[in-house]
């Protein structure tokens, strides 16, 4: 590879970390400009390759990270699972309700992960693989939370009539956009349940960070 050619591809992948280390907000031109110590031309020339991969997905001015990266990470999703899959146990018997981890995949939340408290006679029977716009549900709306306010989302009648919940944020793992959550029949106690949610949170992204 050409000295021009290594440069492209080096800036490529500071751009692609650039927009990853955005941490769940979408990163304008401006901002990955500044970052990646480029112009906003050369920015705009970078993202277009990354674009028709689907490794960046953009808005106007506004970059977020594409789904190609969660087709590139598609053998790490089962790892990713495993990692959630005690702290969402914890919080599931502690909650008294069906756990969930959650992704974002373009304006999209996935479920990867539920799982079921034991000792409850009814709960939420939460599909791995369901789909709704991020901003929509407790998982939704968790994704879009600023730093320094509440750390949790709470909701009631979303994304399914009937039911309520409460998600915080997954922070701190660069590239993964994703929430921990619970959602139960009937009302949540988010005052008390939020804090167990961001605690859950916390331990998923210390186990994704090999903490």
């Amino acid at each position: 590879m050409s000295a021009e050619g290594s440069l492209t591809l080096d800036r490529g992948l500071a751009l692609l970390q650039a927009v990853a280390d955005a941490d769940g907000d979408a990163a304008t031109i401006s901002e990955l400009a500044a970052a990646i110590g480029a112009s906003r031309a050369a920015v705009y020339r970078l993202l277009v390759p990354l674009s028709a991969r689907g490794l960046v997905w953009r808005d106007g001015s506004k970059v977020r990270l594409g789904i190609g990266v969660l087709r590139l990470a598609g053998q790490v999703v089962p790892q990713l699972r495993e990692a959630a899959r005690p702290a969402l146990r914890d919080l599931a018997e502690r909650a008294g309700a069906t756990a969930h981890l959650s992704i974002a995949e373009g304006d999209l939340v996935e479920s990867v992960v539920t799982v079921e408290p034991s000792w409850t006679d009814f709960h939420v029977a939460y599909r791995v693989g369901a789909r709704h716009p991020i901003g929509v549900g407790a998982a939704g709306k968790a994704l879009t939370l600023r730093r320094g306010g509440r750390g949790w989302a709470a909701v009631t009648g979303e994304p399914q009539r009937g039911t309520s919940g409460v998600a915080a944020p997954v922070r701190g793992v660069p590239g993964l956009r994703a929430a921990v959550g619970v959602i139960a029949l009937g009302p949540l106690n988010a005052e008390t349940v939020g804090p167990q949610v961001v605690e859950a949170a916390a331990a998923v992204a210390d186990v994704l960070r090999g903490s």
